[in-house]
């Protein structure tokens, strides 16, 4: 069989570096890769990367709130993916709330996956969800190709989608660690929420308040006692607070199956530059004070944080209470999955990394943890989702031309460094112009 496409790049991240490269996709998955110099195979289309670009394998997003069905004008399967492809993201994970209804059933997920169908721009993969009662509907979900299970340890945000108590904690995780299922676990305790300052008003740090480092702590603590317990794997999803960090680095070294992921708002934003009423700003847990943000950075420089997701969270304009600016009635979240890679890799490139961590952070990583393991890398065999990527061209984030649903981004006016200039699924391009391409993944 002819390779379908070649590509020729004088800087291609592979295998845990920067060097160039021709890479040879034939049948949607990459089948050599080889010297920059190589003479490509007859009858395969040449594409050759400019000087200032540089190959990537596509990202892997494994939090990323669609909303599709019931919250569909928050954002929607094609509006998401489209915003996805145009960020340098070929496959995302679904988070099970937000939707109605949520996935907490495999009839439910075979309602999100009939409705995604059709609409997806990149590959689509879902979580299932586990709340009170619904122990029973675990294994059947895992046994439907779910990626895991999210749960909440205090309100969720949504009526629809409860919370778990300690005890329920421990129900799940006994369940699911009978066929090595993974819970990922949104962990603010909620006696420390309750007990914290009200948030109501136009000043952030009252919100700060409301969200305090403590909260984090108490529940990741929960959560390590619980995986001891029973055996379980568990994930600590949106890590905000960096004084969790040597709880969980302690967790890790003796050896419990305890992985932890931030995104980049926490990486990029900081407190003490939120100005009183943005609420476009608010998320839970919430972005923290500069200082905080180095000591995560340090967190991904140990190890202990293995991946970046967006955490991409969106709601209608409305909902920001941008007219009020009151961060005690706003939704909580936010819309980055378009930029995430250029935000992280500005903020990188400062702090001395390269596009190998990024994409060691953003992409293997996380198509590892989730078991997709020909993804989020350039290597022989893997599926041909890439991307070419322009680091040095500079752009200023205008919202009205992103492709979310809402144009709402606590990145409005910020220059970012980083154009993604082409992404390319299963070997082919992705045009949104065009019908979608995306397919819908299972867990193995």
């Amino acid at each position: 069989m002819s390779p379908d496409v070649v590509f020729k790049a004088r800087r291609a991240v592979i295998d845990g570096h920067q060097t160039s490269a021709t890479v040879t996709v034939s049948d949607g998955r990459i089948a050599a890769i080889e010297a920059f110099d190589s003479a490509p195979p007859d009858g395969a289309r040449v594409v050759t990367l400019a000087e200032d670009e540089v190959l990537l394998p596509g990202l892997v997003d494994a939090h990323v709130h669609v909303n599709e069905p019931g919250r569909t004008d928050w954002e929607g399967f094609a509006s998401a993916t489209r915003a996805a492809a145009a960020g340098g993201v070929t496959t995302i994970i679904d988070m099970p709330l937000n939707s109605v209804p949520s996935t907490v059933t495999v009839e439910a997920l075979e309602t999100k996956r009939a409705v995604a169908a059709d609409q997806a721009y990149v590959d689509v993969g879902f979580w299932g969800g586990a709340v009170p009662g619904n122990v029973p509907d675990l294994r059947p979900m895992h046994e439907a190709g779910v990626f895991g299970f999210k749960c909440f340890l205090l309100h969720s945000g949504v009526d629809e989608f409860p919370h778990l108590s300690t005890q329920e904690l421990h129900e799940a995780l006994t369940e699911t660690a009978t066929f090595d299922g993974l819970v990922i676990v949104h962990a603010e305790d909620p006696g420390a929420i309750d007990s914290a300052p009200v948030p109501s008003g136009t000043a952030y740090g009252t919100f700060l308040q409301s969200r305090p480092r403590a909260a984090e702590e108490l529940a990741i603590s929960t959560v390590i006692d619980a995986t001891r317990a029973t055996g379980a794997r568990t994930h600590i999803l949106h890590l905000s607070d960096a004084d969790a960090l040597p709880l969980l680095a302690a967790a890790q070294a003796e050896g419990l199956a305890v992985s932890v992921e931030t995104c980049p708002h926490y990486l990029t934003l900081d407190a003490e530059h939120i100005p009183d009423g943005a609420t476009q700003f608010k998320c839970c847990p919430p972005i923290r004070e500069h200082d905080n943000q180095d000591r995560l950075w340090a967190g991904l420089e140990a190890g202990t944080i293995r991946t970046i997701v967006s955490d991409h969270s969106p709601c209608t304009v409305e909902l920001k209470r941008l007219d009020s600016g009151d961060f005690g009635e706003a939704w909580g979240g936010i819309a980055g999955l378009q930029l995430g890679l250029p935000a992280i890799w500005t903020e990188a490139g400062k702090r001395g990394h390269d596009l190998t961590d990024v994409v060691r952070w953003m992409g293997q990583g996380p198509a590892d943890q989730v078991g997709l393991t020909d993804r989020g890398r350039i290597a022989v065999g893997a599926v041909a989702d890439l991307v070419v990527f322009a680091p040095e061209e500079e752009f200023v984030v205008d919202v009205t031309h992103l492709l979310h649903k809402n144009p709402v981004s606590a990145y409005a006016g910020r220059t970012l460094r980083g154009v993604v200039r082409q992404t390319w699924l299963h070997g082919s391009p992705v045009d949104i112009d065009q019908a979608p391409r995306g397919a819908l993944i299972r867990r193995g």
